[in-house]
């Protein structure tokens, strides 16, 4: 049998497979052009959240601006808009059963807000069931909203107020130091008004001191439009409560 000749690479080439192996060496970044490399990460890195932070506030200055800005011809507020608005403190408030509230803890809703001793006079019961009334008027928006009896003193609340405070969130604060965040308007006293604050915890509005049925219609007209203003980026019902 003739056999038929059979080639490789390696056997048309000798000492092909003797020849060393050709590899690519790549030079290190100076120290210079990695410093510049991770100043440019850091850079993107902060202007990536800067631009979630807009996204996220984005909601809330919508909100202010369609209730501020964009209102329409002969709108009048009947709650005084408090400018600048100021900033919740953070207290330690404390609840009627004794136990240690932070006042900061009550963000993330609206709140309407009265300012009462504990003896809770003939006004202070028309603020309380005002803002029980005004709440549960706002159907099925009443859940954005609580509404806080704050008592500056350490006079007790009656036993039988209690059973109409069940929905309210009573709690005993420094007078001292509420005043420096409340205030009442010229020439009136700070347990004359209901307060209105926003779910950062800012008091924006301040209702004036009369109260009856038609100041209860206006006053919930304005709590309405805040309401809807907010609407998408406050939430209904507080986490934990």
């Amino acid at each position: 049998m003739s056999g038929s000749n059979s080639s490789s690479p390696a056997a048309a080439q000798p000492g092909l497979l003797d020849q060393p192996l050709g590899l690519t060496v790549h030079s290190l970044p100076l120290p210079q052009e990695a410093a510049v490399a991770e100043e440019q990460r850091t850079r993107s890195g902060r202007w990536k959240m800067l631009l979630v932070a807009l996204i996220c506030a984005a909601p809330v200055i919508a909100s202010y601006f369609t209730y501020y800005v964009v209102r329409p011809e002969g709108r009048r507020n009947h709650g005084e808009l408090i400018e600048p608005q100021r900033p919740m403190p953070p207290l330690t408030a404390t609840a009627l059963d004794g136990k240690p509230v932070s006042l900061p803890a009550l963000q993330g809703q609206w709140l309407l807000v009265s300012v009462a001793g504990g003896a809770c006079d003939a006004q202070c019961e028309r603020h309380l069931y005002l803002q029980r009334q005004l709440r549960e008027g706002l159907g099925k928006d009443k859940e954005r909203l609580d509404w806080v009896w704050l008592i500056p003193d350490g006079t007790p609340v009656a036993e039988t107020l209690k059973p109409a405070l069940q929905q309210a969130t009573v709690l005993r604060v420094d007078a001292a130091q509420l005043a420096q965040w409340l205030s009442p308007a010229r020439g009136k006293q700070l347990a004359d008004h209901l307060y209105v604050v926003d779910p950062m915890g800012h008091w924006m509005m301040r209702f004036p001191p009369t109260v009856d049925a038609a100041a209860a219609a206006k006053a919930r007209k304005d709590i309405e439009r805040l309401l809807r203003a907010s609407a998408g980026w406050d939430k209904p019902g507080r986490e934990g409560s």
